[in-house]
């Protein structure tokens, strides 16, 4: 990668790290408005349902800026080595990198973290002969 590149990548992630910021924390609704208050069992679902949304929401905010922050050390500490997987260090691909530039894994590798159970290898009647 380039120092262009790689310069427009330092500058995207600054951008969207500045735009979660900005955006601030979901709020998260409390169920009783008042502490003596009877809670509404009618609204009672609706709620937590939103206390559940904006709870992964503002986690999934977290981890992005914690993923960004280490993208931006990576760009600035080793150059080099942002854009390539940190498994198996092939090149992450180009449209990955563009939608998601704090990605630290190649699909390949991403996928293996994600689901290790899909990583066997499915048996087959001719295997055991």
């Amino acid at each position: 990668m380039n120092a262009d590149e790689l310069k427009a990548f330092q500058d995207r992630l600054i951008e969207r790290r500045r735009e979660l910021i900005d955006e601030g924390d979901f709020l998260i609704e409390p169920s009783k408005r008042d502490a003596v208050a009877k809670l509404d069992e009618d609204e009672a679902p609706h709620t937590e349902n939103a206390q559940v949304i904006a709870s992964r929401r503002n986690r999934e905010r977290a981890r992005e800026i914690a993923g960004i922050e280490k993208a931006l050390r990576r760009i600035e500490l080793e150059p080099d080595e942002y854009g390539l997987c940190q498994e198996c260090d092939e090149e992450i691909g180009q449209k990955r990198l563009e939608l998601m530039p704090w990605v630290e894994f190649c699909v390949s590798c991403q996928s293996k973290i994600d689901d290790p159970q899909k990583n066997y290898r499915r048996r087959h009647a001719a295997d055991y002969l």
